[in-house]
């Protein structure tokens, strides 16, 4: 693709499915992304295709999380699992900061972060059948009707996920609004490229290796309900 095309690529897509909050940087998160970014930051470079062993030496297990929020999930999944390279992405730049932070006081040589669009990541920069796993956790449910066009779960991002994902790869879902957990069982039940990890209905039990977010403990004790999702990339 050329570079003319891609740019305008990238701005056909003019529905989004965040909506990017300036919000207010503390200290600490504004000194690490100044400090730390070049050292755990990746650049979103639409000409430049990721090779994930090269930026993960030693690593051949790579899964990338979309929309890490704060980081504090992300960053306990990678402390625990140190065989595998995480990719995470995040838009909103006091998460980025947090997560940074976090990831340096923790030494993690297999975590990098991005601030971008993951969809344009996915599509201009990840290499066809180079990860192990997709993690999309608790995602804005756009829970309006008349948003529900900027739900992420769709199927350009199905056919995303289908090319980058290596057979046999996993996809896991997870959210707290019922309506988003049907909507998200029924494309991905439709897709016959997935093959469904959980029950009839679509669900799984939490993983063990998934940790509960703050957030998610909150609502638990409101009496919210919480739904995983987990389909594998057919063979």
């Amino acid at each position: 693709m050329s570079d003319q095309s891609t740019a305008e690529s990238l701005k056909k897509r003019s529905i989004r499915s965040f909506v990017k909050r300036t919000g207010r940087l503390t200290a600490g998160q504004q000194q690490a992304l100044q400090q730390l970014w070049p050292v755990y930051g990746v650049e979103f470079d639409p000409a430049c295709a990721l090779d994930l062993p090269a930026l993960f030496p030693g690593h051949n297990n790579f899964t990338l999380e979309i929309g890490f929020g704060n980081g504090d999930s992300l960053v306990e999944m990678a402390a625990n699992d140190p065989s595998t390279a995480y990719l995470g992405i995040e838009v909103h730049e006091p998460g980025v900061g947090h997560c940074l932070h976090r990831l340096h006081q923790r030494g993690l040589k297999n975590l990098r972060v991005m601030r971008r669009d993951a969809l344009d990541v996915m599509q201009y920069m990840l290499p066809d059948r180079s990860l192990h796993r997709v993690l999309l956790f608790f995602p804005d449910p756009w829970h309006k009707k008349k948003h529900h066009k900027r739900r992420i779960v769709n199927p350009e991002f199905r056919e995303l996920v289908s090319r980058r994902l290596k057979p046999g790869g996993i996809l896991h879902l997870a959210t707290d609004w019922q309506d988003y957990a049907e909507h998200m069982a029924r494309e991905m039940l439709g897709d016959p490229r997935f093959v469904n990890l959980g029950d009839a209905g679509g669900y799984h039990p939490r993983p063990g290796w998934r940790p509960e977010t703050r957030f998610e403990q909150r609502g638990q004790r409101l009496g919210h309900g919480v739904w995983d999702l987990l389909f594998a990339l057919a063979d």
